[in-house]
């Protein structure tokens, strides 16, 4: 076996001399248990870790505590209930219901608020091991005329239809691999290794394709919402409709009604990062319609051909596009040995801590990377926003030290995290703005000559430009919103976002953070624990933060018990809510978007 090793390893360095792998790569066990690819980028360790030292810094005083409530016995995170993400949903709401309201709704406030999220974290006997298995369930909460009502739906996809009639798990989801058919020959389960079905469960969001809204996940299908009544009614496929293997679940919407998603498409030449546009040339009467005039308007070459970036979101501005390269990869080798060792996709995420951040600028009028930067490795799913100033590209990531997050909502970390001490620290993000100089006469010193900001650029001894961050508050921010109908790739001054420190002694806190004074204001209720806040403007509104937030809330101690919330967005007070029981418990969800009536 030494020697075959010897002689592939020789092979394939000669024929991948002109690749580029991660420098910790090692091809899976199933190919070479000690073959190394030597053959990739050079390591990056030494960085000015600005996010690392920043959260590094809160987790050494928080950790210490936890540690010691670990050692006597106590629950470590007192005020925190994660069951909010473990409830299971036991049937759709078909007929909405009314709540209790208290306050006052804005008369000009009509519309639904439509959330997606886990819904079920069991078939029949099988239980999925990762909150992002789970089978999404949409909400809805309407509101006419000062009046509110509730339901929720299972998103009926292939995917849960399949999983309902066998009652079992039938399709591979991120974190859990299907049962095998007991029905199956051995030659027939071994073929099924090398089947490319993949699960359209799209349980992450939901965004306007022109007239219509899809729910969405990370594989190119979605699926069509009436936002009526939120019945599923009908599927589509992008992979119809342009070259994309991938997809980010956040697209953008501009003011048009054009819709940018990013993708990842591969041809001869490699994989690439493919901004796809789907133009609003016309209404949609047929759920294929909104797709047809889509097209692939850039692309920019993965740095690692085999291992290319995951990618939940992105940055638009007027004149460019903004791809962040974090250094978590989608391990194609690994993918292979998911296959044969009969892993879950999550096992295709590979970490490599000693490799940086890139970051791509790709210009919107002839579609070419304009500049590329190198930040300290930093784990994001969220882009707050981004605008350009004075020759600069700023943009604002919700960033992480390492992806240990994702480990954090598996079904069984969720369930111990009580007596975890580490699990807050693992949680732990800060939002962080980057300053990305266009253009420069200097060759030493600070790049940057924006001011009002703590963010930094220099040229590095290998000529590349290299940016450190601007930590814009002392709080977790996770799943942000903007004023995005009016400050989208604008320079804006206010997010909105729910707390992602869970040992916060209020850890279901909403958060409202003023970029230009680095301060925030929150909103918060005892063992409550709110969704993604959404902005609404007010119709007429001149000022950026004229408008209503609103959330669905839950609480720990009731599983029935759900209310939409609506704070005034400028006191960020509460003016309003209306409190429901459904018949079922609700599960927390995740992203959502607001339609006008």
């Amino acid at each position: 076996m030494d020697c075959f090793e010897r002689a592939f390893g020789k092979f394939i360095r000669k024929k991948t001399r002109s690749l580029q792998f991660p420098k910790s790569f090692r091809f899976p066990r199933i190919l070479s248990r000690r073959l190394s690819v030597c053959c990739g980028a050079p390591s990056h360790k030494k960085y000015d870790r600005i996010i690392g030292q920043e959260i590094d810094q809160v987790n050494e005083v928080k950790g210490a505590e936890a540690e010691r409530r670990f050692v006597n016995g106590e629950d470590v995170l007192p005020h925190c209930d994660l069951t909010v993400w473990l409830r299971d949903c036991k049937g759709d709401i078909t007929v909405p219901i009314e709540g209790d309201s208290m306050g006052s709704i804005p008369h000009w406030l009509q519309g639904n608020l439509l959330r997606n999220g886990p819904g079920v974290l069991s078939i029949g006997q099988d239980q999925f091991n990762h909150l992002f298995d789970s089978s999404a369930v949409i909400h809805r909460f309407s509101i006419r005329k000062g009046k509110v009502t509730y339901q929720c739906k299972f998103l009926r996809s292939e995917t849960y239809r399949k999983n309902v009639e066998a009652q079992r798990i039938v399709v591979d989801e991120f974190g859990t691999k299907a049962t095998p058919d007991p029905c199956k020959t051995i030659f027939q389960r071994f073929s099924a290794i090398f089947s490319d079905e993949m699960t359209d469960n799209c349980m992450i969001s939901l965004y306007p394709f022109k007239d219509q809204i899809f729910a969405m996940g990370e594989t190119p299908v979605m699926y069509r919402i009436d936002p009526s009544n939120i019945d599923t009614i009908g599927r589509v496929n992008m992979q119809e409709y342009v070259n994309i293997v991938h997809n980010s679940s956040h697209p953008h919407v501009e003011e048009d009604g054009t819709v940018y998603v990013l993708g990842l498409s591969v041809d001869v030449t490699g994989p690439k990062y493919s901004i796809v546009r789907f133009p609003n040339t016309r209404q949609g009467t047929v759920e294929h319609d909104v797709l047809s005039d889509a097209q692939i308007v850039a692309r920019v070459r993965t740095r690692w051909p085999f291992h290319p970036g995951y990618m939940h979101s992105f940055g638009l501005t007027p004149n460019y596009y903004v791809i962040i390269e974090q250094p978590l990869s989608v391990s194609v080798p690994a993918k292979l040995a998911s296959k044969l060792n009969n892993e879950p996709m999550s096992s295709m995420l590979k970490w490599y801590p000693d490799q940086p951040t890139i970051i791509y600028v790709v210009s919107r009028r002839n579609d070419k990377v304009v500049l590329k930067y190198e930040a300290e490795p930093f784990f994001y799913l969220h882009v707050i926003n981004q605008y350009e100033e004075e020759g600069h590209v700023v943009i604002d990531v919700c960033a992480y030290k390492d992806p240990k997050m994702i480990h954090c909502m598996l079904i069984e970390s969720l369930k111990g995290a009580h007596e975890n001490p580490k699990y807050a620290n693992m949680f732990r993000s800060r939002p962080a703005r980057f300053v990305l100089p266009l253009r420069s006469e200097k060759t030493t010193g600070d790049l940057v000559t924006l001011g009002g900001t703590e963010a930094r650029a220099y040229f590095s001894s290998r000529g590349v430009i290299r940016v450190l961050p601007e930590i814009l508050c002392d709080m977790g921010c996770e799943t942000p919103r903007i004023n995005y109908p009016r400050y989208l790739g604008r320079k804006y001054r206010y997010f909105y976002s729910i707390s992602a420190d869970v040992d916060l002694e209020n850890p279901g806190t909403l958060i409202k953070v003023d970029t230009y004074t680095k301060t925030y204001k929150t909103w918060s209720e005892p063992n409550s624990f709110p969704c993604e806040p959404i902005f609404v403007p007010t119709p007429d509104g001149k000022a950026e933060d004229e408008g209503v937030v609103l959330t669905s809330v839950l609480w720990g101690n009731d599983d029935r018990k759900v209310a939409l919330v609506i704070l005034d967005a400028k006191s960020f007070t509460e003016i309003a809510r209306t409190e429901f029981r459904a018949p079922t418990p609700v599960p927390k969800c995740l992203h959502g978007w607001f339609t006008s009536a």
